[in-house]
């Protein structure tokens, strides 16, 4: 995930501490700047008009996409150099492979990485490490077989169907319990199997599946089985704005109510298998999708069954296959993401170990590229951050002062997480060969997924992370109500500790504003400050709250991304909840800013390369989100992601931000100014 957002959600109480940061001041009225390169923006378009452009239209103009992206921005670029720094890590294990304990975590990361650039092996091994499961595949003779293969894959770390994972019970977030959630279809949304314009699409998964089944000697006739059930499956899935409902994500059942629910489908056994008691219940939610897999597994022949998870077992494991199975994956792949080359084997080698240890990764890496000092200047400007959020809050003048209340109750438990863990996992249950990359791989997927079962019925743990430090990212998890800052995140030109202030709050700041904000929009409002699903506004309160975000749906659904189609459109339903972060972490940070100006008397109008500290912060704000991205990779993310198009969480959020225009003194009229 190369933007922000928020897939899992984590916490302590908040100090309330208020650390104001000087901003920093300058000798003269207009001092001259590295930390932004101010030649960079393009004279020929208004900031007033186009902000996104302004800042960022050289550097389109001048960028060409790499051939094995979809898109190219700051976070690509970030996310290559905590690359580059894993692969030297990486490589150096390898090196010091034989000469130090076996069983340290370096040790199993350099024998994973060695594993993993071994692409002679690879290949030579052809399809081979899948016979096991090809052959339970073949063995297959009725619907209770399926049910068996399912079950015992899912005890493998596997999730053909369904997944169970662990997290917080929605009812009371203290405790953990099992999660099933569908994870039938392959494709990027039930659209793409359903909708007339997505036929292309589909007919390139076809053929993908035919030729996967083909390089395992099987009839690849069999892939039109598999994609029709598919089909069936994706008819009862949720579409991704529907899944962003809470209340379509939880629902609390025994094992007798769900087998209710599931005849021809045994759950005491599937989590046995997995060593878990379900006995406090768990959470089967999309209840249409799993009435439609018990339809399914009553009246779709065998053989069809069968074909699906043929396709299945070789699609999920297409990467960790030899090169005619890896290209393969890459032909259909390019026509979702619009990329043109595969990536180089060592990107592929690191993402393997990140997939595996990551956290073990994550230690080296602190070590290594993390400064300490970072992670102090980034917690004052947290509290900065959130002070101004408090202050937001307790303005609003449309909320009454029940629900207000209960809104700074919630603010005053949120807690921020920086850097990195408090502690590190243990990973010496994992066994690792210098020369099983399979092997390797599907001993971690087991060993992770038992680690994570291993928390149901045992209390939450409010200090765990959901990323690691080496991610190029942050998130809100409402479900123990934290916002969480990895240690690549916080560099340039996100964070940059010799910047001015103006700088960093439109950078990093706005992050930790978009994070808070989560907190508050419409699925985070929907959780307390302990991270219950409960609902703590009146009635008035929250038409008033659905009356005011439905602008902000209304102004997106209105943007048409893709010169040349105007048929194509963002679903502001869809990227609401990120639309609100935008706009309230741009508030919130952009406040902070005002703050610490007002206690500089003339900070305000000292000027960096011409540009006043409010200049300056949107300036940045504009150039965090600088990305390029290929046509195939829009259409996709523009029905499937939360996110809308970066140039638009730009010129989406500062028409909203009165502060943009009094900055630049941008006229009535402007195309940015509506206010």
């Amino acid at each position: 995930m190369v933007q922000i957002g928020r897939r899992r959600w984590i916490a302590v109480v908040a100090t309330g501490v208020t650390l104001t940061m000087g901003v920093a001041s300058c000798s003269s009225t207009d001092a001259t700047d590295v930390a932004f390169d101010t030649s960079e923006l393009d004279s020929a378009i208004s900031p007033c008009d186009n902000l996104y452009g302004f800042v960022n239209g050289t550097w389109l103009a001048e960028t060409t996409i790499p051939d094995d992206e979809s898109s190219y921005g700051v976070f690509n670029q970030l996310r290559d150099k905590s690359l580059d720094t894993q692969r030297g890590i990486a490589e150096n294990a390898v090196g010091d492979l034989g000469s130090e304990d076996e069983n340290s975590d370096r040790s199993k990361i350099g024998a994973l990485y060695e594993s993993a650039m071994d692409e002679k092996s690879i290949d030579d091994a052809g399809f081979t490490p899948l016979a096991p499961e090809l052959a339970r595949v073949d063995a297959i003779a009725s619907s209770a077989d399926v049910a068996k293969f399912l079950t015992e894959d899912a005890a493998d770390g596997g999730s053909i169907m369904f997944s169970l994972t662990a997290g917080a019970d929605f009812q009371d977030a203290t405790k953990q319990i099992g999660f099933v959630t569908p994870t039938g279809i392959s494709l990027p949304s039930k659209d793409y199997y359903l909708d007339p314009q997505y036929a292309p699409i589909l007919d390139a998964y076809r053929n993908y599946l035919s030729k996967s089944l083909e390089l395992i000697g099987a009839d690849d006739a069999q892939a039109a089985e598999a994609v029709e059930l598919e089909k069936a499956l994706a008819e009862a899935s949720l579409s991704p704005e529907d899944a962003r409902d809470p209340a379509t994500q939880y629902n609390l059942v025994s094992v007798d109510e769900a087998n209710a629910t599931t005849p021809a489908f045994d759950w005491r056994p599937f989590f046995a298998a997995q060593g878990v008691t379900a006995d406090q219940g768990f959470s089967l939610a999309d209840t249409p999708y799993f009435t439609r897999v018990n339809e399914l597994l009553g009246r779709a022949p065998v053989d069809q069954w069968k074909s699906y998870l043929r396709t299945q077992v070789v699609s999920r494991s297409a990467e960790r296959l030899s090169k005619p199975f890896r290209d393969n994956q890459f032909e259909f792949e390019k026509q979702i993401s619009g990329s043109t080359a595969q990536k180089p084997r060592w990107k592929t080698a690191v993402a393997d170990v990140n997939s595996a240890m990551g956290d073990a990764m994550g230690e080296l890496y602190v070590g290594e590229a993390f400064d300490p000092a970072a992670k102090e200047h980034a917690q004052q400007l947290v509290h900065q951050v959130l002070d101004a959020l408090k202050v937001r809050i307790e303005n609003v003048d449309w909320m009454s002062p029940e629900t207000k209340q209960k809104a700074l109750d919630k603010w005053s438990e949120l807690v921020p997480k920086i850097g990195y863990p408090d502690t590190w996992r243990d990973w010496s249950g994992l066994q690792i060969a210098r020369d099983d990359y399979f092997g390797n791989l599907a001993a971690a997927d087991k060993f992770n997924h038992a680690y994570d079962l291993a928390k149901i019925g045992k209390p939450s743990d409010r200090t765990e992370w959901a990323m690691t430090p080496q991610t190029v990212n942050a998130y809100y998890n409402p479900s123990d109500n934290t916002i969480n800052f990895p240690a690549a995140i916080l560099q340039a030109p996100f964070f940059d500790p010799n910047a001015d202030d103006a700088l960093n709050l439109g950078g990093i700041g706005s992050v930790i504003g978009h994070e808070a904000t989560h907190g508050f929009d419409d699925q985070g409002s929907q959780f307390d400050g302990k991270g219950n699903n409960v609902n703590w506004w009146t009635p008035t309160d929250r038409e008033q709250f659905a009356s005011r975000t439905q602008k902000l749906v209304d102004q997106f659904d209105a943007y048409t991304p893709i010169p040349g189609r105007p048929d194509i459109h963002v679903n502001g339903n869809l990227t609401l909840g990120e639309n609100i972060a935008d706009l309230g972490g741009v508030n919130a940070s952009y406040d902070a800013l005002q703050a610490a100006l007002d206690s500089d008397p003339g900070a305000a109008e000292e000027k960096i390369d011409g540009y006043t500290p409010s200049q300056r912060f949107f300036l940045n704000y504009a150039r965090i989100w600088r990305e390029k991205t290929r046509d195939e990779a829009m259409i996709t993310q523009l029905d499937s992601d939360p996110h809308a198009p970066s140039d638009l969480r730009v010129n989406g959020v500062v028409p909203n931000v009165p502060g943009f225009g009094q900055s630049f003194g941008c006229p009535p009229g402007s195309p940015l100014v509506i206010w």
